[in-house]
């Protein structure tokens, strides 16, 4: 039998598993039902922070940084969907939760998904936030090269925000502090460099082309989804198309906001949420 997973502390009250093929950086607060976050492309776990925060009194919530990102592992090849999803069952094995709630943004809605396919035993609900199985090629190919733009040094934590705030322009005040703060580390030279591996955001958004749609119409367990008006990411047509997939679904559009919903709208999230667990 392989050996059993542990869990310890690191560094800023962050949690990581120990003795995984891949281990895992998340944060855990509150008690109550397990609620798991997953971020999207290039972010990390603090971007749920807000969200953590407002349901702790109420719910177990366990914010990831996903492989690839933050504080995680990052392995040179094991990108795929089912690999970020099979993730979030070592996370709830190391901390003994038998059943979570799952919410994830883009990346993380498609892996929230995945897990609830996967591991239909393991996951009570789904959040999906502006991502379907039918995001077009085109929208990833710029992905990809919006992504890849975002690999450079800078000079201090001033310069990542400014950076950020010209990438994100809706995302809160708030947000743009906590991506700089946690998804950005000091090099020797003194600048600072992205926790993100260039090499896994390149093969996680190869991974996007393959659609998973299969997974996405097999979930049995609850599954809200939520697209911003504004999304360059989600087109009206792939909502569209996953809403012919899964009709009795909750199908939610948020019309002041982009594709970063979390970030611009975390009290929308946590009502989503609550509604879920049945709060």
């Amino acid at each position: 039998m392989p050996p059993a997973v542990s869990v310890e502390p690191i560094d800023d009250g962050l949690l990581r598993t120990r003795g995984a093929d891949v281990d895992i950086a998340f944060r855990m607060r509150g008690s109550g039902p397990a609620v798991v976050l997953l971020h999207g492309t290039s972010a990390n776990h603090a971007v749920w922070e807000p969200v953590g925060d407002a349901l702790a009194g109420r719910a177990t919530v366990v914010a990831l940084d996903q492989r690839g990102h933050g504080r995680s592992d990052k392995p040179a090849t094991g990108y795929t969907g089912p690999d970020f999803a099979d993730d979030v069952v070592t996370v709830l094995d190391a901390l003994g939760l038998e059943r979570a709630v799952v919410a994830g943004h883009s990346l993380g809605g498609r892996n929230a998904w995945l897990a609830a396919a996967r591991h239909p035993d393991r996951v009570s609900g789904v959040v999906v936030v502006d991502y379907t199985p039918y995001v077009e090629a085109s929208v990833l190919d710029e992905l990809a090269v919006r992504v890849a733009g975002g690999f450079r040094a800078f000079a201090d934590q001033a310069e990542i925000e400014a950076y950020l705030r010209d990438r994100y322009p809706r995302i809160l005040p708030g947000a743009v502090e906590r991506r700089a703060r946690w998804g950005y580390r000091q090099q020797d030279d003194g600048t600072w460099a992205p926790y993100a591996d260039p090499e896994a955001m390149r093969q996680l958004i190869e991974g996007f082309r393959t659609p998973w749609d299969a997974e996405f119409r097999a979930v049995r367990s609850p599954m809200t989804h939520l697209r911003g008006a504004g999304s360059t990411i989600l087109s009206e047509a792939a909502w569209s198309a996953a809403m012919a997939d899964r009709p009795a679904d909750r199908w939610v559009v948020v019309d002041e906001a982009d594709h970063y919903i979390p970030e611009e709208f975390p009290d929308l999230i946590v009502a989503e949420l609550d509604r879920v667990l049945g709060n």
